[in-house]
């Protein structure tokens, strides 16, 4: 278990994909150019393709954790981590918002 404190040091934005990719040679990653609200959009490599395409997700806004340290995944460095929902089952699903909202926005 984490304490209060803890899990308050996560800082997740609302973030807008402006493109998206499949990351070549895998089944499972995604390469992600994600507008954080910071001068320029960041790089977010997940492991989503097996069950979004880029088409599907460019364009939309999802919640992303913006303050994890920097990670070099199959050669390419993400910048965050898009959040999602997954069940025992295998089911899966991205969170959007219900309303529109200006990337940035702090998620609270």
């Amino acid at each position: 278990m984490i304490s209060y404190d803890d899990f308050a040091k996560l800082e997740a934005r609302i973030g807008k994909v402006v493109d998206a990719e499949k990351v070549p040679d895998t089944d499972k990653l995604l390469k992600l150019s994600v507008d954080v609200g910071e001068e320029k959009p960041r790089q977010i490599i997940s492991g989503i393709a097996e069950h979004v395409s880029p088409e599907d997700i460019i364009g939309k806004s999802y919640p992303f954790l913006v303050n994890l340290e920097p990670r070099v995944i199959r050669g390419h460095e993400s910048q965050g981590m898009i959040l999602a929902v997954g069940t025992p089952e295998g089911d899966f699903a991205l969170l959007e918002p219900h309303v529109t909202v200006p990337p940035g926005s702090s998620i609270r």
